[in-house]
């Protein structure tokens, strides 16, 4: 038979049977419209996590911190030893510092990083108001939205205005005893950038504007390597010089574990429902192939084979999985973004931002589209098979 008169008549039923091939099709496309739904969901969950927490200079870098013992300390001379370790590009120190914050009449009290300009990249710190210093502004700073709220004010609110900080500097008497010096900077400074941060209270500083202080201790490093293979390699000896270091890329690699296995739950349950419409799918070949039987005899009479048979049914299941797949496509899309838009309005209602939840991966849709394809190859083998096995005489009989 041809593959154009087998196309014909596999398309025949779903004019002589609209209401049936509709509702069959709409049963796929409903399962995989739910797997759609539920799995772009998962990677767009992935997707705004990991946009947020991190940068690809982010994921070369590796935090640095003294053990809690504090034996050893991060200072310069620690510093020129890091820097001579191969595949080692930049270093960024970190000094923190508790410290208070003057807005007009009012003051809190602030946890204070002091760093460099590249330091936002290299931990993966983006504004979500505004933008960060460059390396030679000294007198401009980057908050945290809980300062904002800590002030009444809105994030967007607080750029612009000018502020006044006191440091609490912590310094040992030669008896040994820690005591703490309180530096008052003459200087105001700007908030040209506001991250946001809902629990701490924080100010981002230019390490450059207090190098005067003659700070000789840091908090943190940030060590950024040249490529990703020099990861381990540059985390070994760093870590034998006593340090603590842990790096963004180790955080990725657990977070894309955890949604990983996110993503396989969602697909389950959808695949669940995918499996109820090939199960109806089965149930509408079988009801077809009942129906046709006068119409298999005849066909075997003329010259038809059994191979033939088995292709006409194949076909005709093999095209509602496809058809089931886009529709899946339309059903999953259209639900996910009116889920989408109500998510986005109850955030605004509640002071939120409006957030995109759901990303659809190229391979994925083309995944989709095999999958409900593969379904109906599979749901039509059964009723296929026993078309073929028809005796054409018998056939010509059943009433």
């Amino acid at each position: 038979m041809r593959l154009f008169d087998l196309l014909k008549l596999s398309t025949r039923t779903f004019q002589t049977r609209t209401s049936r091939s509709f509702l069959t099709i709409l049963g796929v496309g409903i399962g995989i419209g739910a797997i759609l739904f539920l799995v772009s969901l998962g990677y767009g969950l992935q997707k705004l996590l990991l946009e947020r927490i991190t940068t690809d200079e982010a994921l070369l870098s590796l935090d640095v911190i003294p053990p809690v013992s504090r034996i050893i300390k991060l200072d310069q001379q620690i510093i020129g030893e890091i820097e001579k370790i191969a595949q080692v590009e930049k270093i960024s120190p970190q000094a923190t510092l508790p410290s208070q914050i003057t807005f007009g009449e009012l003051n809190s009290d602030v946890l204070l990083s002091a760093v460099f300009a590249d330091y936002f990249r290299f931990s993966g710190i983006t504004p979500r108001w505004g933008k960060i210093f460059l390396q030679d502004e000294s007198n401009k700073i980057v908050v945290s939205s809980a300062l904002a709220k800590t002030f009444d004010l809105a994030p967007e609110a607080i750029l612009g205005k000018e502020v006044n900080l006191t440091l609490f500097l912590p310094k040992a008497t030669e008896e040994g005893v820690p005591e703490v010096e309180i530096a008052r900077l003459p200087d105001k400074y700007l908030i040209i950038g506001v991250s946001e941060e809902e629990i701490l209270p924080q100010v981002w500083f230019p390490l450059a504007s207090i190098q005067n202080l003659n700070i000789q201790e840091y908090s943190q490093l940030k060590v950024k390597v040249k490529n990703e293979k020099a990861l381990e390699q540059v985390r070994e000896e760093i870590m034998n010089k006593g340090f603590l270091v842990s790096s963004l890329s180790e955080t990725i690699d657990q977070a894309n574990k955890i949604f990983g296995v996110l993503q396989i739950i969602l697909a389950l349950f959808g695949i669940i429902s995918l499996m109820v419409a090939a199960i109806g799918l089965i149930n509408t070949m079988t009801i077809s192939l009942l129906e046709r039987i006068n119409e298999i005899g005849i066909m075997r009479a003329i010259g038809a084979s059994s191979s033939d048979v088995k292709k006409l049914f194949l076909g005709e299941s093999v095209l509602i999985g496809f058809f089931g797949g886009l529709a899946g496509l339309g059903i999953g899309f259209f639900s996910s973004q009116l889920f989408n838009w109500g998510i986005n309005i109850l955030a605004r209602t509640l002071g939120g931002q409006a957030l995109n939840l759901f990303s659809y991966p190229g391979w994925f849709i083309i995944f989709i589209i095999f999958l409900s394809t593969f379904v109906g190859f599979i749901s039509g083998i059964w009723p296929a098979r026993r078309a073929a096995s028809l005796n054409p005489l018998q056939a010509l009989r059943y009433k």
